[in-house]
């Protein structure tokens, strides 16, 4: 049992049969604001913004400025959900106009003020930016998103690993504070307790961008290790230039492997920024994880296809993508929250700037539906490992005890698990091997 759910209660091992039912059926694509009843404005506001999109899209400028002086004089940080959401769109659209038209003119008639966090040039420096620290922690704390994959992550990689072995290894891609695996630890060293079986030892090589916070990260990991009587080591990837596909493409000649290790690779919102123009570094970092033969690799991304090469696409993808993020925040957080505030402005609203105004090599934010993944992973030679009603118990649980909100959905679809917000489908985890 994975101890990520904060409880001690006896009760965690039980279906929770009051949560909401899984619903087995085919992912649908939003028709966007279509959580709960919408006003008018909402719908009004929605499709001014389609409409400058589509402006944009064909170089009428002066006609997209003109819509998005509308659109900005009825939107605000502070308002709504729906205020708060166009104000980040007008926004991420008025940068795609300035870098397509004229540099600095729209900016400054809108007032838009843009952090270094949401520039495109900066996307992914989560590493070096305490602004984006303090946001991940925050979403880690507040909203169940990030927590309910590393807890399905962490039960499918402790039911992968047979009891008693004695060497785990996890290669985990993009560590950042490695709040994932303190509960896999606890879990691993209850399982030892209660099989009579010997602590294993546990090697976690983390990657990230900035060596001193790896070096912290495995600090903290070793004293909570040595808590729990575990042996455990801590490797520092280093991902230079801010470039993952280096670790794709290097992977073989820096990593070891050590004689009868288990080898979990983890991927926790990481595939996507192996995806350019085209697939070919995500398909070389796939043919390398599968050379490595892992005992089990977990995957968890955003369940958007916000990689389409047209931008009208991706845009209302996009677009229908985060209201239900904004709407999920809205039903999460009080009113005046800072926190939320910060989330939206800083994580998200970098995303939807990246998505929205880059283009090319500068755009990161690749997000691709599970459906996509499937494709890429079985032709790489992987198969689809079942997460468990275990795993599905334990993920109702954590909405049930830290989220009651109604809205909150999981389902489970072609093995796989998806955490949405209403009848829209945010995220999902699966396992392979």
């Amino acid at each position: 049992m994975l101890s990520s759910l904060n409880s001690t209660s006896n009760d965690q091992e039980e279906e929770d049969s009051s949560a909401p039912d899984l619903q087995h059926q085919p992912q649908r694509p939003s028709t966007g604001f279509t959580s709960h009843s919408l006003s008018h404005q909402a719908i009004h506001m929605r499709q001014l913004l389609i409409s400058c999109a589509e402006l944009v899209s064909q170089s009428d400028f002066p006609a997209a400025n003109r819509l998005l002086s509308i659109l900005s004089s009825n939107s605000s940080p502070y308002g709504d959900s729906i205020e708060r959401l166009v104000h980040q769109f007008t926004k991420a659209l008025s940068l795609r106009i300035n870098r397509l038209h004229s540099p600095g003119s729209l900016l400054l008639m809108m007032n838009i003020n843009c952090p270094p966090a949401t520039s495109t040039a900066s996307i992914s420096n989560y590493d070096i930016d305490p602004s984006l620290q303090s946001c991940y922690l925050s979403l880690n704390q507040i909203t169940p998103f990030i927590r309910f994959a590393h807890l399905t992550a962490n039960q499918a990689i402790l039911e992968a690993i047979q009891v008693g072995q004695q060497s785990i290894h996890i290669l985990d891609f993009d560590t950042m504070h490695g709040v994932q695996w303190p509960p896999l630890m606890q879990a691993l060293a209850e399982r030892s307790a209660n099989t009579l079986h010997p602590p294993p030892m546990l090697r976690i090589t983390g990657t990230g961008h900035d060596l001193n916070i790896l070096h912290r990260t495995g600090d903290r990991l070793f004293k909570f290790a040595q808590s729990l009587g575990l042996r455990f080591q801590f490797h520092p990837l280093l991902v230079l230039n801010d470039d993952p596909t280096s670790v794709a493409i290097n992977l073989p000649s820096m990593l070891t492997i050590l004689p009868n290790e288990a080898l979990a690779v983890n991927c926790m919102f990481f595939l996507h920024r192996l995806l350019k123009d085209d697939s070919r570094d995500l398909r070389l970092f796939l043919h390398n994880i599968k050379a490595l033969n892992p005992t089990v690799v977990t995957i968890a991304e955003r369940e958007a296809n916000h990689n389409h090469p047209l931008f009208l696409q991706r845009f209302v993808e996009a677009l229908d993508y985060y209201t239900a993020i904004f709407d999920s925040l809205e039903a999460t957080l009080p009113p005046n929250s800072r926190e939320r505030l910060a989330m939206e402005q800083i994580w998200f609203g970098r995303e939807i700037v990246d998505i929205v105004a880059a283009e090319g090599e500068n755009r990161r934010e690749r997000h691709e539906r599970l459906e996509t993944w499937e494709v890429m992973l079985r032709s790489s030679g992987f198969s689809n490992v079942p997460l468990s009603p275990f795993a599905h118990s334990q993920a109702k649980l954590l909405l049930r005890l830290h989220y009651p909100s109604e809205g909150y959905q999981l389902q489970i679809l072609n093995n796989s698990f998806f955490l949405g917000w209403q009848n829209r489908a945010l995220f999902s985890v699966s396992s392979w091997r």
